[in-house]
């Protein structure tokens, strides 16, 4: 017989209080595990409770922070169930689920693999698609495959549930074009872009032919204004766009919202191209649950940085500067963002090969780390792959005196104060697991909350 779900709810919730009190990761994930286990189909029972419904954010890059902005979006008006520490797997929307007191709206960033079976339980009124690259290919597959699970999501929804795409993403225009009633969002500023695409562009082929793209514009990776040369398919109309951009080095980025609603300046306390990207999908689907124009551009000009997304920590006479790295794509855009901020003297890179890193770390060699060289004096990396990252570098063109390696974490972190002047900032680019351990080294010192505890 199964138990009543208030028990079921209430033994989660004390495994969850435990294992604060225990320091293990502040049970962003053990509650749902143990709910999951104890009754199967809980996630959906609390799914169902929820008077709005539930919408999830997926994309290789950018989905903690798109879902942090419509969360931002919607806060003053709307009791939110939201993931908000990045456990993104079932058990994380369960555990988000059980933690949250009386909400009215589940907000969930899912993980690219996992997004098919929360949908399923969850049966969300909205979806957003942000991206598609190449990522963590020893779990995933190549992205094509992803996108495969994504499209027969998309084909399965209810008819009054709202997709949200990325149409400069070939894949997901696709998608898009496929549901009537998709709202495709994109850039329309080719200051910003290129005319070709970079080495390590990943969706180059035409989804229905085969033939090589053409891109009038190019912005992030294989992200642009697309058009196939044999058979004419192309990016779809935007709904939702981005004009008149103005990147302002490593503190912000403003530009012109465009929607059928109207259009309003927004200025994001962010940096980056690939954050006017974010913004988009999180102002289409904030649109599209109910917000005002008014309020998305609120809500976004309120973001600030999710944890370790270039999130800035003061370590009294310095402060770090943390920039997550988890693919070609993801890199190459903080590099450029770095690079118009003007690069770093002194670097610290942390690559592990956990679970939720990938466990192939070959994608380094498809990052254009170069930029960074002109004026880099040192290099240290770190991290469990630290060899093989220092080689990366080398072959760059790092001169092999000005590369330390330094495997401990804890000692790279401190040799990185040691050479940064007071007053000067020290710049990280963590991959995940790097960025959890990073964060979790400067809360131990005091310097910030653990990152479970600034998500409650």
């Amino acid at each position: 017989m199964r138990a009543p779900l208030a028990l079921e709810i209430g033994l989660a919730r004390a495994a969850a209080g435990l294992s604060r009190l225990a320091g293990a990761g502040g049970g962003t994930t053990l509650p749902g595990k143990l709910l999951w286990k104890l009754d199967p189909d809980a996630v959906d029972r609390l799914a169902a409770r929820l008077p709005r419904g539930s919408a999830l954010v997926s994309a290789t890059n950018g989905k903690t922070t798109t879902a942090a902005m419509v969360a931002r979006i919607l806060e003053p008006s709307v009791r939110l169930a939201h993931n908000r520490a990045g456990a993104n797997l079932v058990s994380g929307v369960a555990s988000a689920l059980l933690a949250a007191r009386d909400p009215e709206l589940g907000l969930f960033e899912v993980d690219e693999a996992a997004l098919p079976e929360v949908a399923s339980r969850v049966a969300p009124r909205a979806v957003s698609l942000g991206n598609l690259f190449r990522d963590q290919l020893d779990r995933y597959g190549e992205l094509e495959l992803v996108a495969g699970r994504w499209r027969e999501l998309a084909r399965g929804l209810p008819p009054g549930a709202l997709l949200v795409a990325n149409g400069d993403d070939p894949q997901l225009g696709e998608i898009a074009a496929e549901r009537p009633g998709s709202v495709v969002f994109g850039l329309d500023d080719p200051r910003h872009a290129s005319p070709e695409l970079q080495h390590a562009a990943d969706s180059k082929w035409c989804v229905r032919c085969g033939t090589p793209y053409a891109y009038a514009a190019a912005y992030i990776g294989h992200l642009g204004d697309y058009r196939c040369p044999a058979c004419g398919h192309a990016r779809p109309p935007l709904d939702v766009v981005a004009r008149e951009i103005e990147l302002n080095g490593l503190e912000s980025v403003s530009f012109r919202l465009e929607t059928p609603d109207g259009s309003a300046r927004v200025e994001l306390q962010v940096p980056g191209l690939y954050n006017v990207y974010n913004a988009l999908a999180a102002a289409s689907l904030a649109r599209g649950l109910g917000a005002s124009m008014d309020d998305i551009v609120a809500g976004l000009q309120r973001f600030s940085a999710a944890f370790g997304r270039f999130e800035r920590i003061q370590l009294d006479q310095r402060s770090l500067l943390v920039l997550l790295i988890k693919n070609p794509a993801g890199a190459n855009e903080v590099v450029r963002t770095l690079v118009a901020g003007g690069a770093p003297r002194l670097l610290l890179v942390a690559l592990n090969d956990e679970i939720a890193d990938g466990r192939d770390v070959s994608w380094i060699w498809d990052v254009d780390f170069e930029p960074l060289l002109e004026g880099l004096e040192r290099l240290i990396a770190t991290g469990e792959r630290a060899a093989e990252l220092a080689l990366r570098f080398k072959y760059a063109g790092v001169p092999e005196h000005a590369i330390e390696v330094a495997p401990s974490l804890e000692a790279a972190l401190d040799r990185g104060l040691e050479l940064t002047p007071p007053g000067e900032e020290l710049t990280a680019l963590p991959t995940y697991t790097a960025m959890l351990a990073l964060r979790d080294l400067v809360a131990r010192r005091g310097f910030v909350k653990p990152y479970w505890e600034e998500a409650a």
